[in-house]
């Protein structure tokens, strides 16, 4: 079996590189090899250009001089002419955008002029005072405004996907089209916290390496993905002291009971009842086996949000634009086009 297809496209005279060993380690049939060849392929993906428009991360990573910090950003396709796209990253331990998005940016540049938001308080832009979603909701904005962006469509991955959901609830002129993946909306049939959230927690409250690896395991659904060389990423990472910082303010146990405490006595609605207000179209995109956020959470906004889409992939865990690639990219592309 080869190893990678690489062809060119014409049209766009554009080099593609097509990693078809997804397959074979999904199958079973592999060895040791193929396994190490599959992830050399993976983790060198962005050293390939595509054009002339360099996807690699200091080809791409820019800074912005705000007025409540330094934001960090990856952007690429400027040169496409194409329309703005946002991507939004997740949280977690050692999350950045770059490592949500970096083997989408690409693919998404060939069609946007795409941009990757590092959100303050996660290793890499600066920090600001208070609580991570609301903080990332405002350096979108700051982001924007600096860069003389009026609107924008946007991609928000989990955490992400809450934070363009109340973009686009409080902000509407700013926001052109969401898609989201997993983490909007409420729990109806699963329990609350998840397995995947409680794994968070336990590691959260006390970090080691043992509970990274498990918390790692329940974000996929091939246990393959879950690599020596990602475990050392995301652990390096996630000892950064304003990333821990804004780990225990979202998943400790103290700052859940005081969530908890605050949702059941507050006269604030929380977000997910407000979803009815999202005037964009919006495609909610879902892996069958997530255990971070499972997919009867799709349901409420799938039924709230007036022009939603739901897809859901199957085989698939919560980092749908990682386990899911291709299938992603193609229903993302086609959506945002229309």
């Amino acid at each position: 079996m080869r190893y990678a297809t690489f062809y060119v496209q014409s049209r766009r005279s554009t080099l593609v590189i097509r990693r078809d060993l997804r397959a074979l380690l999904l199958s079973g049939r592999r060895n040791a090899c193929s396994v190490a060849r599959y992830r050399a392929l993976s983790q060198n993906w962005n050293t390939f250009y595509s054009g002339a428009v360099d996807v690699t991360y200091e080809g791409t990573k820019k800074e912005l001089k705000t007025d409540e910090g330094t934001l960090v950003y990856h952007e690429a396709g400027e040169d496409k002419g194409g329309e703005p796209l946002i991507l939004l990253h997740g949280s977690g331990p050692g999350v950045t955008g770059w490592r949500n998005y970096r083997n989408n940016l690409g693919v998404f540049a060939e069609h946007f002029h795409t941009y990757i938001l590092e959100f303050p308080g996660f290793g890499v832009s600066e920090a600001v005072e208070g609580h991570p979603v609301l903080t990332a909701g405002g350096s979108v904005l700051r982001f924007m405004d600096g860069l003389g962006i009026e609107k924008a469509k946007m991609i928000g991955n989990s955490m992400g996907g809450v934070v363009g959901v109340n973009l686009a609830i409080k902000n509407p002129e700013r926001v052109a089209k969401l898609v989201t993946i997993g983490g909007v909306g409420g729990n109806i049939f699963s329990a609350s916290p998840t397995e995947g959230l409680q794994l968070l927690q336990e590691f959260t409250d006390a970090p080691d390496k043992d509970k990274l690896v498990r918390w790692l395991n329940s974000m996929v659904w091939n246990k393959d993905l879950v690599t020596d060389e990602l475990i050392e990423e995301r652990w390096a990472a996630a000892i950064d002291p304003d990333a821990h910082k804004t780990a225990a303010m979202m998943y400790g146990s103290a700052a859940w009971k005081m969530q908890q405490k605050f949702l059941a006595t507050a006269d604030i609605p929380p977000y997910w009842a407000m979803m009815h207000k999202v005037t964009c179209p919006t495609l909610l995109t879902w892996g069958r086996d997530d255990r971070v956020s499972p997919p009867d959470m799709a349901l409420m906004p799938m039924r709230l949000i007036p022009n939603a889409e739901l897809h859901i992939f199957p085989n698939c865990g919560h980092w749908v634009m990682i386990e899911a690639k291709e299938a992603f990219e193609r229903a993302v592309i086609e959506f945002l086009g229309r």
